[in-house]
């Protein structure tokens, strides 16, 4: 069994402007805002974008994923292939031939010891890895000699491009990080604010929740590589400031995920002082479903697990009504306009694996209405609110702080109540509800709410490790440090069969076919994922940086090495 060009993407060098860097540190200083404020710089120890992009200043994977999806090297001399010898014939190894001469930021060797503790790490089952999806059926990793890495799967595995591919696997230094593992793992303060890393940065102070200062790391690779001195990550306040700062005051070179109105982006675009990059890839705002109870009248431990199925949410026609009572076309003409499309999908792209599912996109209220009182939750009283058994049909929605999240919020609401749904809105910070502290009541990990809605996407065009997020194994709970990936806790043994079909499935069609099938049996199917808009990626840079070149498949900092100062 081959495996197929279409998987394996090519290799391919980075862009960069002609003469664009004198030596490194030439240009002085860059300001990136993140309206989501940074908590670790570890992306092991949170599943938040903000926390993976940052982080991917100083933590490099393997190898990584260019503006066109392609596998591309970053640590390593080549991408392994059947034809190079670097993948087995029978699809069951991968060996990565390390670049000689690599070195961490703090001047020692890179060597294949550092990506085989990484492994350990985060398969270690107590230490609650937020990126276990893309160590899927790896038997062992092991060193071959200092600067060879073979990974051996369970089964053979058609996309081997999981574990050290994109800026969710970096390496972690095993030097370092000898002490964090499993239950430790979260308790390293030093270790995952400051991570001696192989990118451009290296952390001279990190402030949780705030700013990240960063210097040109002394011994990355490209000895005129980065262009800038110094880096200022600053976090927090809201989308529509962190676009300000680019497009009207010029306070800051770049702004990520700038989620405002296509009124304002218009308005500010105006300014002359910055230009929007927009590109759509895999990114999908949606509501999750918890499948379990997360009432605080429950023990603590006990919360949102699966000793305690939720009392409402556990009916698929209750999911199904809340998804039909929504109109998306309505979301994206509010929130997004042309970056935005409405979706029933949970995989929107690549196209190949995109399911035709549009079943969602009608409205349906009296549908919706219908399913309801099948279920047996009518009006009793007359006060506007089902009931069933003595109980209200009441729900927490939870989400970000966000303008349009907002008022995707209270639109919805009035959705529901219009079919006889409570709806108590929440609020949370987005640092802390994308940060991942294992000891906050209000992380999407520890969901304690009955439907929250965000949004993230995949690294890479091959959804395999994204649609392995959602088996039984990975729902987060006290004991992985409530790190597990499968954030609305859904658990089929049947979805668990097709995840490791999946990973040894090598045929393009039949992987198309899989992919589809998965993602309609987490959404058209169960409804514990309602899609609700395919967000194209959309931040801000001042017309003075060079060098952006916005990616929808990896990190959007993937080739801030690459930046530089226009004069």
């Amino acid at each position: 069994m081959k495996l197929k060009t279409a998987l394996l993407g090519a290799a391919a060098t980075l862009m960069v402007a002609p003469a664009a860097f004198a030596e490194r540190g030439s240009d002085g200083d860059v300001k990136i805002l993140y309206a989501q404020a940074v908590s670790t710089m570890n992306a092991y120890l949170s599943s938040g974008t903000k926390d993976i992009e940052v982080g991917s200043l100083v933590l490099e994977p393997l190898a990584g994923f260019n503006e066109k999806g392609e596998v591309i090297p970053r640590l390593v001399t080549e991408i392994p292939s059947v034809e190079n010898g670097g993948i087995s014939e029978d699809m069951k190894s991968i060996t990565w031939h390390i670049k000689p001469g690599m070195k961490w930021s703090d001047g020692t060797p890179f060597t294949a010891n550092d990506p085989v503790f990484t492994a350990n790490y985060c398969m270690d089952p107590a230490g609650g890895c937020a990126q276990l999806a893309r160590y899927e059926g790896i038997e062992k990793v092991e060193a071959l000699d200092d600067l060879t890495v073979k990974i051996t799967f369970k089964e053979p595995k058609p996309n081997p491009f999981m574990a050290f591919v994109g800026a969710t696997s970096p390496i972690l230094q095993a030097a370092q990080f000898a002490n964090c593992t499993g239950a430790n793992a979260s308790t390293c303060t030093e270790e995952n604010f400051k991570p001696i890393g192989t990118g451009p940065f290296r952390v001279t102070e990190f402030r949780t929740n705030d700013t990240v200062m960063l210097e040109a790391n002394p011994n990355y690779r490209d000895p005129a590589k980065p262009a800038f001195a110094t880096a200022l990550v600053k976090g927090g306040g809201d989308a529509t400031a962190a676009a300000r700062a680019v497009m009207e005051t010029g306070e800051f070179d770049y702004a990520w995920n700038t989620q405002i109105s296509p009124e304002l982006q218009a308005e500010l675009a105006a300014a002359g002082k910055g230009q929007f990059v927009n590109a759509f890839g895999t990114l999908v705002e949606r509501i999750e479903m918890n499948m379990t109870d997360p009432s605080p009248d429950l023990p603590e431990g006990e919360r949102s697990t699966a000793k305690h199925p939720h009392p409402i949410l556990s009916d698929l026609r209750v999911r199904k009504a809340l998804s039909m009572a929504i109109d998306r076309q309505i979301l994206v003409d509010i929130g997004y306009g042309e970056a935005g499309r409405p979706t029933c999908n949970l995989v929107p792209a690549p196209e190949m694996f995109a399911s035709p599912n549009t079943d969602c996109l009608t409205q349906d209220v009296e549908g919706a209405k219908a399913l309801l009182d099948e279920a047996g939750w009518t009006d009793s009283d007359g006060d506007g609110i089902r009931d069933k058994d003595g109980k209200k049909l009441r729900l927490v929605y939870q989400t970000s702080v966000n303008a349009i999240r907002q008022d995707f919020q209270s639109i919805i609401k009035q959705w529901w109540n219009d079919i006889g749904v409570e709806v108590e809105l929440k609020t949370v910070d987005p640092s802390v509800f994308f940060g991942g502290d294992a000891g906050s009541p209000d992380t999407i990990q520890k969901f304690y709410a009955d439907v929250e809605m965000y949004a993230n996407n995949f690294d890479g065009t091959d959804p395999e490790p994204y649609l392995a997020q959602y088996t039984c194994e990975k729902a987060p709970n006290p004991d992985n440090q409530w790190q597990g990936e499968n954030i609305n806790r859904f658990c089929d043994p049947a979805y668990d069969e097709k995840v490791k079909e999946l990973g040894a499935t090598g045929d393009m069609t039949e992987r198309s076919t899989l992919a589809k099938r998965m993602n309609e049996m987490l959404t058209k199917d169960s409804y514990v994922v309602v899609p609700l808009v395919d967000r194209g990626r959309l931040s801000a840079h001042s017309n003075s940086l060079g060098g952006v070149i916005l990616n929808t498949w990896d990190s959007e900092l993937w080739n801030a090495s690459d930046w530089y100062r226009i004069k």
